[in-house]
């Protein structure tokens, strides 16, 4: 607990930072400095949150976590320490996208190989029905695409508007 009130008081300390005044005004100003620290690959103040035993699954109003925005910026480095200290990677945002589809959709390679590692079900389906599969297919992630087969994802599987992992790959979109 002392070391939470630490990492607080530093953060509060912080020029031009204005001064929460209710506990829940706290936990949101944390919570954005979480999901900064998580967007802009700090580690150090990362590794505060974790030594503060702070909530790393904590969602912004999109539903995104400091896994999904490591991920999707490109921050291997913040991913792996936010996983070693026990960050879901399967938790999704309100579109229901995961980690994992958003590091396939931005090309993060080593990222996505990282997530496909995880312990999340490769057939796991945004809100539109799409899977991690589909958008290795759709942005042509080949070698994520046979990582994915090698998981045993459903290269079978059709989104809700009838597209598939082989469609999608052929440059063939429904509903566009």
């Amino acid at each position: 607990m002392m070391r939470f009130l630490l990492v607080v008081s530093l953060l509060f300390s912080l020029p031009g930072l204005a001064q929460p005044t209710s506990p829940a005004d706290i936990h949101a100003s944390l919570n954005r400095h979480l999901w900064d620290a998580a967007r802009n690959g700090d580690n150090p103040v990362i590794r505060e949150f974790v030594a503060a035993n702070y909530d790393l699954n904590a969602q912004d109003a999109n539903g995104y976590t400091p896994v999904i925005l490591a991920a999707y910026h490109g921050h291997g480095d913040t991913l792996a320490l936010l996983l070693k200290h026990g960050a879901d990677p399967c938790l999704r945002d309100k579109r229901g996208n995961s980690a994992l589809m958003g590091a396939i959709f931005k090309g993060e390679i080593a990222i996505a190989r990282t997530l496909i590692a995880a312990p999340c079900n490769p057939d796991q389906r945004n809100n539109a029905g799409q899977t991690a599969a589909m958008y290795a297919s759709l942005f042509q992630r080949t070698e994520l695409l046979k990582a994915l087969a090698a998981k045993g994802a459903d290269m079978q599987a059709t989104d809700a508007l009838g597209n598939s992992v082989t469609s999608l790959g052929q440059g063939e979109v429904r509903g566009r």
